[in-house]
C-alpha cells in the first residue's frame, strides 16, 4: 500500500516536472520567436531609416519588401526603338557592387516590350538624349524574385525618379542641349515627374561646374552614381522613369557623319523659350521689359537709350586679343553701351540677367553661346570664328538662333588673316597642341587654310585651329556685321511669330460631268476650316491633289478660292482621288480632308 502511494507520488512529481519543462520550452520558443521578430523589426526599421536617408518621403518598408518579393519588377515602355524609348519601372533595383540594374521576375512581373535577346541589339534604350551612342546604352540583369532571400536587404527609394546619363556636364552647351532641356520636357511628359521627383545621374561623372543648374529641375537633390554606394548594396526604386526624350535636340555632334543640324528636328523656338522662362523664374531673374517700337518717337528714343550690346569675354582660350578696341568700335558704330560678361568671373544667374535684356550678343565660338536662348526676341547673335575655321561647318548656335519661333537674327564673322592669329602648338593635344604628331603631319596642319569636314571628337587640325587666339580685324568685322543687319527682319520683340496651323477643310465634295467622249469636268468644293473664323490670317490658299485611280502620280494645284472646276487632263468614265487642304500665310499647312472618290 505504501509502495503504491510512493509510486503515485513519483508519477505526480514526474508529471509536474514534465509540465514544467514543457512550459519552459514553450516560453523559450516564444522568446526565441519574439527575439527573431524583434530582430526582423529592427532590421526593417534600420532599412527604413536608410531609405529615409535617401528621401524624406515616408515608406512602409515591410509593405515595399513584400511587394517586391510577390510582384517583382514591372516595366512598360513607350517607343519602338532603343533610340526613342522611355521606360517606366516599378521596383527596378540597382546593385552597387555589380554596378548593374536588376529586374526581378515573379509570376506578376510585366515586361513590355518583351524583346527577349533583342534587348541586347544593341540596348533597351539610350540613357542620354544623344542618339545611339555606345557609351550611353541602358540594360539590366534578370533574377527570380526568390533570389532576394540570399541577397542584402534592399534600400527602397520612395521618390518618383528619373534615371538618365548627363552627356558632358563640364560643357555648358552639352548641359543645356543634351541634359537640361530634354530632362525638363521628359518631366513635363509624365505628370508624376513633378517638382518632387528625384533625378539620378548614372554616367559616373562628378558634380561638375554646372551642378546648380541641374538642381533647378527639382526641389530634391540629384543623386550621382557614386553616391548610390552609400545607401547599401541593393537599392530599389519604387517608381522610376529611365531615359530622356530626344524631341528637343537640334544638333548632332558628328559621331557618324560630320556635325550639323539634326535631319528631322521636332522642336521650335517656342519650346526653347518656354524652358528659358521657367529656368529664369527658378533663378529669380526678371527679364528686362521689352519695348514695342510701333512708331512713337518718345518711346523709340527711350528704347534706344536702354538698348545695349553684350560681349562675352574669355579668360583662358580662344581669346579676343584686342577686346578693348572692339568694345570702343562697337559703342561708336551702334551708339549703344557695350557690356562684357564672363562665366569665369560672374555667376550664371547674373550673366543671364544681363543677356536677357541685350539687343546683341557677341562671342567667339564656344559653349557660352548657348546662353543666346535667354535673349529677347529680335536680338542679334554674332559668332566669331578663328582663322581656318569655316562657320558653315559648326552651326549649333546658328541652328538654335534660326529655329522657328526663336526670332533671333544670326551673323557670323571669320578671321581670314593668318597674321592676326596666335596658335598654341606646344599645349596639350586637347587644347590644340600638335607637337605629339609626326613632323610631316604638323607641317600639313600649319600649312592648311581651311579645316576640312571631320568626325568628332579628336581631330588634331580642328583642335589646333579652334584654340587659336584672334586679333579681330575691326573694319572687316563691322562691315560683315552691318551687312548682316541689312537682312534682319523687323520682329516686334514682344510678340512671338504665330505658328497656328489650319484645321481640315469642311464638307469637301465633288461633282462631275461628261462633255464629249474625250472631255469631262471635275468640280471640287469645300468649306473653310472651323478654326479659321477665330484667326487673323494674312494669306489663305488651298492645295488640291488629283490622282487618277491606279496611277502613281498626281496633279497638284494651289488655289485661292473654295471651289474650282478642272477640265484639263480629266477623262470621261474615270475615277479620280482628290485631296484638299488649307495653307495659312504661305507655309502653315493643315491636314488633308478625307479623300474624295470622284467618278466622271
Amino acid at each position: 500500500m505504501r509502495a503504491s502511494v510512493a509510486g503515485c507520488k513519483m508519477s505526480i512529481g514526474a508529471l509536474l516536472n514534465g509540465l514544467l519543462v514543457s512550459v519552459v520550452a514553450a516560453l523559450l520558443w516564444k522568446y526565441s520567436k519574439l527575439s527573431e521578430h524583434a530582430a526582423l523589426l529592427e532590421e526593417e526599421l534600420h532599412m527604413t531609416q536608410q531609405s529615409q536617408e535617401v528621401s524624406q518621403a515616408h515608406i512602409d518598408y515591410h509593405v515595399a519588401l513584400q511587394a517586391l518579393q510577390e510582384h517583382g519588377t514591372r516595366m512598360v515602355c513607350t517607343g519602338k526603338m532603343h533610340t526613342d524609348r522611355i521606360c517606366r519601372f516599378d521596383y527596378l533595383c540597382y546593385c552597387s557592387e555589380a554596378e548593374e540594374f536588376v529586374f526581378f521576375h515573379s509570376n506578376s512581373s510585366v515586361m513590355l516590350p518583351n524583346l527577349g535577346s533583342r534587348r541586347f541589339q544593341p540596348a533597351l534604350l539610350d540613357l542620354s538624349s544623344v542618339e545611339d551612342h555606345n557609351t550611353q546604352y541602358f540594360n539590366f540583369l534578370e533574377l527570380p524574385a526568390a533570389a532576394l532571400k540570399f541577397m542584402p536587404k534592399p534600400v527602397f527609394v520612395p521618390d518618383v525618379t528619373l534615371i538618365l546619363n548627363r552627356f558632358n556636364p563640364d560643357n555648358l552647351m552639352h548641359v543645356f542641349h543634351d541634359d537640361l532641356i530634354p530632362a525638363f520636357y521628359t518631366m513635363m511628359q509624365y505628370s508624376d515627374l513633378d517638382d518632387e521627383a528625384r533625378l539620378v545621374f548614372m554616367e559616373g561623372w562628378g558634380e561638375g561646374p554646372h551642378f546648380d543648374l541641374y538642381r533647378l529641375l527639382s526641389s530634391k537633390q540629384p543623386l550621382l552614381k557614386e553616391q548610390l554606394k552609400n545607401f547599401g548594396k541593393l537599392m530599389c526604386f519604387t517608381k522610376s522613369y529611365v531615359g530622356l526624350s530626344k524631341m528637343t535636340t537640334w544638333y548632332q555632334y558628328g559621331f557618324v557623319q560630320p556635325q550639323g543640324p539634326k535631319a528631322n528636328m521636332l522642336v521650335s523656338g517656342n519650346e526653347i523659350r518656354q524652358f528659358a522662362r521657367v529656368l529664369m523664374d527658378k533663378m529669380n531673374i526678371t527679364r528686362v521689359e521689352e519695348m514695342e517700337k510701333d512708331g512713337g518717337s518718345s518711346e523709340d528714343e527711350k528704347g534706344r537709350k536702354d538698348e545695349y550690346i553684350v560681349l562675352f569675354s574669355r579668360s583662358t582660350t580662344r581669346l579676343i586679343l584686342n577686346e578693348a578696341e572692339l568694345i570702343m568700335a562697337l559703342a561708336q558704330e551702334f551708339q549703344m553701351r557695350v557690356v562684357t560678361v564672363s562665366l569665369d568671373e560672374q555667376s550664371f544667374p547674373s550673366t543671364v540677367q544681363v543677356i536677357s535684356g541685350a539687343s546683341m550678343l557677341i562671342s567667339m565660338h564656344g559653349a557660352q553661346l548657348i546662353t543666346s536662348l535667354f535673349l529677347p526676341r529680335g536680338a542679334v547673335v554674332v559668332e566669331l570664328f578663328p582663322f581656318a575655321v569655316n562657320p558653315e561647318q559648326y552651326t549649333p548656335y546658328k541652328t538654335l538662333a534660326t529655329l522657328p519661333g526663336m526670332d533671333l537674327h544670326y551673323v557670323s564673322w571669320r578671321n581670314t588673316k593668318e597674321e592676326n592669329t596666335i596658335t598654341h602648338p606646344d599645349k596639350p593635344w586637347d587644347q590644340g597642341g600638335i607637337t605629339h604628331l609626326e613632323k610631316e603631319e604638323q607641317e600639313r596642319i600649319l600649312a592648311s587654310k581651311d579645316v576640312p569636314r571631320h568626325l568628332c571628337c579628336r581631330n588634331p587640325e580642328w583642335l589646333f585651329r579652334i584654340y587659336q587666339d584672334t586679333l579681330v580685324d575691326i573694319p572687316s568685322f563691322l562691315e560683315v556685321l552691318k551687312e548682316g543687319m541689312k537682312t534682319k527682319p523687323s520682329v516686334r520683340r514682344s510678340k512671338p511669330a504665330s505658328t497656328v496651323h489650319p484645321g481640315r477643310v469642311r464638307e469637301p465634295q465633288c461633282q462631275t460631268s461628261v462633255q464629249t467622249t474625250n472631255e469631262a469636268k471635275l468640280t471640287v468644293s469645300w468649306q473653310i476650316p472651323w478654326n479659321l473664323k477665330y484667326l487673323k490670317v494674312r494669306e489663305l490658299k488651298y492645295e488640291v491633289w488629283i490622282q487618277e485611280q491606279g496611277e502613281n502620280t498626281y496633279m497638284p494645284y494651289i488655289l485661292p478660292q473654295q471651289n474650282y472646276t478642272f477640265s484639263e487632263n480629266i477623262k470621261p468614265f474615270t475615277t479620280y482621288l482628290v485631296w484638299v487642304r488649307c495653307i495659312f500665310n504661305k507655309n502653315l499647312l493643315g491636314p488633308f480632308a478625307d479623300v474624295l472618290m470622284c467618278r466622271t
